[in-house]
């Protein structure tokens, strides 16, 4: 998927082109979603919540260091689960990332993807751990929902069953009546890897340091990259009549 690629680019003609369903993350493969809201800022905030109250002790010391606000909020629910405590924390979280959507930024030709792809015909959902709300009021702005609707499946009060859990890929699955195997996931994370090969789903990683990369070549990606362009390119040359 890189410009710059050493992948066999059939593996990724070959994925690209058999995926009936393609399954997006979000952050990262769609768009940036903190990319004017910063998550670090986000995540800060919640310990600071959390201080507050008198909790601080829930969390480690790298916890709540942490720039991911996520990590605060599973670190949470480990020792709360389902508890009125982790409610709060999530309803903040959501808050943010709706927040966010207004100065996320698109991932470079992810909208040309979509729109191409969905014309010769795949079906799209997003899997995603952040709040399905953000998702749908960020798609709906950049005039892509209709591509994705209904299936969007975001984080649920259920945080066990976020990825790396296969859950919301299964469920989307299901309800789309899809096999695995003709499905496709795009992710950027080692847990987004886990999770479609859990579900039985091939995987196309999105990576955009030499660290990502690496990290998810380990995980075991069957194609990662630096862009969505080779992706465009296979969609392209793919269109009846070329």
């Amino acid at each position: 998927m890189t410009d710059e690629t050493t992948e066999d680019p059939n593996v990724l003609r070959n994925l690209v082109t058999r995926a009936h369903v393609v399954l997006w993350d979000f952050d990262g493969p769609i768009c940036r979603l903190f990319a004017g809201h910063k998550a670090e800022q986000v995540a800060k905030e919640l310990v600071e919540w959390l201080e507050r109250q008198g909790l601080s002790g829930l969390l480690t010391e790298k916890e709540r260091e942490h720039p991911d606000p996520q990590v605060v909020l599973r670190a949470v629910d480990r020792r709360h689960p389902d508890s009125d405590l982790v409610a709060e924390l999530e309803e903040r979280l959501t808050r943010e990332e709706l927040r966010a959507v207004s100065s996320a930024m698109p991932t470079p030709y992810a909208d040309p993807v979509i729109r191409t792809w969905a014309a010769l015909g795949s079906r799209f959902a997003v899997v995603t751990n952040n709040s399905a709300h953000a998702v749908r009021n960020y798609l709906g702005g950049r005039r892509l929902l209709s591509s994705f609707a209904p299936h969007v499946y975001g984080r649920t009060n259920r945080l066990d069953l976020l990825k790396p859990h296969p859950h919301c890929l299964v469920h989307a699955l299901n309800t789309m009546g899809a096999a695995p195997s003709d499905a496709l996931m795009i992710g950027d994370s080692p847990g987004d890897c886990q999770a479609a090969a859990e579900a039985g789903v091939h995987f196309l990683g999105y990576a955009t340091s030499d660290r990502k990369h690496a990290e998810l070549r380990a995980a075991g990606a069957d194609v990662v990259g630096r862009s969505l362009k080779s992706v465009l390119d296979v969609l392209w040359s793919a269109r009846p009549g070329r």
